[in-house]
């Protein structure tokens, strides 16, 4: 308990920028190619009260990272907000402006994770104060929560980001076909966390990711 709280208290921010940022960007490009769905319900915003799921941003992260601690590491922290409401049939070209809204999510988690890995450099580089090992941990951990949605997320199956940007490249039967899959998503998503098989296909891409980061700022 004693390192849950600390654990906890780095972690948050991190994770709460990471899920509701990724959301809003959602809604964002949809407005941008015609659909206001998610405009007129509020959720173009920053504000994360207007993203947090109780259960995907709050319980899940958290008993994450509880069991994590108790177990001396290992799990792979991932969440969810409340999904932003987009109605593909109200883009302009709904079949290839899909794309572009599912890309938006996994793009800006790319954009968190360079700026974090920014932060952790300055920090590493700089004079070592008080606040030096608490802001590398936590922007250690922003690189680490924004690695793993972007590669979570840009998993080729729906209604992951990665599932619809496969809609959208693939030809029309194909696409139509392979949409149909979207209600088997989140069950083969969990088949896949509780055999261990999700941890084998991320954990190489976000090892990957995080040395890339790591090889071009110098940390």
């Amino acid at each position: 308990m004693d390192s849950l709280i600390p654990t906890l208290a780095i972690w948050a921010l991190p994770v709460l920028l990471a899920i509701t940022l990724h959301e809003a960007a959602h809604g964002y490009v949809a407005r941008h190619f015609g659909d206001p769905t998610a405009d007129r319900a509020g959720r173009i915003t920053l504000n994360p009260l207007r993203h947090i799921d109780p259960v995907g941003t709050i319980l899940v992260p958290a008993g994450i990272l509880a069991l994590s601690s108790l177990m001396g590491g290992g799990g792979i922290l991932f969440g969810w907000a409340k999904p932003v409401p987009v109605n593909f049939g109200r883009l302009r070209n709904p079949k290839a402006d899909m794309l572009w809204v599912a890309a938006a999510g996994p793009f800006v988690n790319l954009v968190m994770a360079v700026g974090w890995a920014i932060l952790f450099a300055f920090a590493a580089r700089g004079e070592t104060g008080a606040y030096t090992l608490p802001m590398l941990k936590m922007a250690d951990a922003g690189i680490q929560i924004n690695a793993v949605l972007m590669a979570l997320n840009l998993l080729p199956i729906p209604p992951l980001d990665g599932g619809r940007i496969a809609v959208s490249l693939l030809p029309d039967r194909l696409a139509w076909q392979y949409a149909r899959l979207e209600p088997y998503g989140f069950p083969i998503l969990l088949v896949l966390l509780f055999t261990g098989i999700l941890g084998e296909i991320l954990w190489p891409l976000i090892a990957g990711f995080r040395f890339l980061l790591s090889t071009v700022f110098g940390f």
